[in-house]
């Protein structure tokens, strides 16, 4: 079987791994080099003194290769350059430094998607579902309310939160929606008012009014009792200081022949024969008085 002719003028394995093993020889005696092959009649010397180089190592080197070894250096045959300096080579470059930039930036991305959610559910959630949270707030209180006087309500408080979102304020939307639930929880509530008789515990108080020194208003403590029995926490605002409490007791202001009639209830055997003051009803924003009384109160004293 003939060999192809390309194949013939092809240097066996083993003589160009020789050859490459005397360009790398040549490179680490790079002042040999510079000495030897600053003029071409010494490259003959060279090449003795890298066979006796080889020979030294036992390894027999032809004069074939040695001439191979020596011109591949001087043309840099072996010699790696870098490709010339492109897009691609830079995307390459970062590519393979990607172990170095690759955790810091899958940390900063985590980050900023962090940072969105954040963003998401505490901002921009919220913000959408406002306009629907508003409208279902608005359609509990009126499927609540009994009285006329809390749907109008209803309707003013919408109105405020529907031009607030008109107008990008949705601090005063939140207001808004807050009063309505704010309502509706008022209008659901049901208790009985009871008038305060425990041992220790004060059934009536008396104030001077700043405008008037010779005058004195009084005041019947209360209670809300729940169907079970236990004390409700209510909102009540102070006709004093006009701000808006949860409490458990609080005063309402009667007319001096009231007061004097419970206290006298009170005195005679310690308790209060008719305590019951009153009854919020469900639906209804007041409960409604047993007792007279202006609807003022206080919740301190």
């Amino acid at each position: 079987m003939s060999v192809p002719a390309s194949a013939s003028h092809k240097a066996p394995l083993d003589e160009v791994m020789l050859a490459m093993d005397v360009v790398d020889t040549l490179r680490h005696r790079s002042q040999l080099v510079q000495q030897e092959l600053d003029a071409e009649h010494r490259e003959q010397g060279l090449k003795e003194r890298l066979r006796t180089i080889y020979a030294a190592q036992g390894i027999e080197v032809s004069d074939h290769v040695l001439d191979e070894g020596v011109a591949a250096l001087k043309e840099e045959r072996f010699v790696y350059k870098p490709p010339p300096e492109s897009f691609a080579i830079k995307l390459a470059r970062i590519y393979v430094s990607r172990h170095r930039w690759g955790k810091g930036l899958a940390a900063a991305l985590a980050a900023l998607v962090a940072v969105w959610a954040l963003y998401y559910f505490a901002v921009l959630a919220p913000r959408a579902a406002l306009p629907e949270e508003l409208q279902s707030a608005r359609h509990a209180v009126l499927q609540a309310a009994e009285a006329d006087s809390a749907k109008t309500l209803a309707e003013r408080y919408y109105a405020k939160g529907q031009l607030a979102l008109r107008d990008g304020d949705q601090a005063s939307a939140k207001a808004a929606l807050q009063s309505l639930t704010s309502l509706r929880d008022t209008l659901e509530r049901e208790y009985t008012l009871r008038i305060v008789s425990q041992p220790g515990e004060r059934t009536g108080v008396w104030r001077v009014p700043d405008l008037n020194p010779a005058a004195r208003n009084y005041y019947i403590v209360v209670e809300a009792i729940g169907a079970d029995g236990s004390p409700l926490q209510v909102p009540v605002t102070s006709e004093e200081s006009g701000k808006t409490e949860r409490v458990f007791q609080w005063a309402l202001r009667v007319n001096e022949k009231v007061f004097r009639r419970v206290a006298a209830d009170k005195q005679d055997d310690g308790i209060i024969q008719n305590s019951r003051f009153g009854v919020k009803r469900r639906g209804y924003l007041e409960p409604d008085y047993l007792v007279p009384t202006t609807g003022a109160a206080i919740t301190r004293w």
